[in-house]
């Protein structure tokens, strides 16, 4: 299998796992999700779907687990419409990197403001 095609694969899963989210998977647990990954196994046979979940950590837990219960008629729905021999087995995972993100720019921000309050770290600089 070559990793071109994996990738193709794995854009086209990404593509409708977010159509799906958005219009057609109406599970009130589910929040604000985005897909921000999809990685997919050298055979095909599995797909990790990375995603990005707005809100408190319980919102955040309960919209993850409706996504992991909701795995069945995902992947029903995209047998029929993913032209592929067999329809991977979907896994779901959330991905923090959007956390890690503004983390750091608080970060950023509080030494900026801190710099520019201070006058600069080197006090002592001649």
């Amino acid at each position: 299998m070559s990793e071109a095609r994996a990738k193709r694969v794995a854009e086209a899963i990404r593509k409708e796992v977010a159509d799906l989210l958005q219009k057609g998977l109406k599970d009130p647990r589910i929040g604000f999700v985005s897909i921000m990954d999809v990685r997919v196994s050298s055979d095909l046979r599995y797909a990790n779907l990375y995603v990005s979940v707005l809100g408190s950590e319980s919102e955040r837990k309960s919209s993850l687990i409706a996504l992991r219960h909701s795995v069945g008629w995902i992947r029903k729905h995209l047998g029929k419409h993913l032209r592929l021999r067999f329809t991977p087995e979907l896994r779901f995972f959330e991905d923090d990197s959007l956390d890690r993100v503004f983390h750091l720019e608080e970060v950023f921000k509080e030494l900026h403001k801190e710099e520019q309050e201070g006058g600069g770290l080197d006090a002592d600089h001649d």
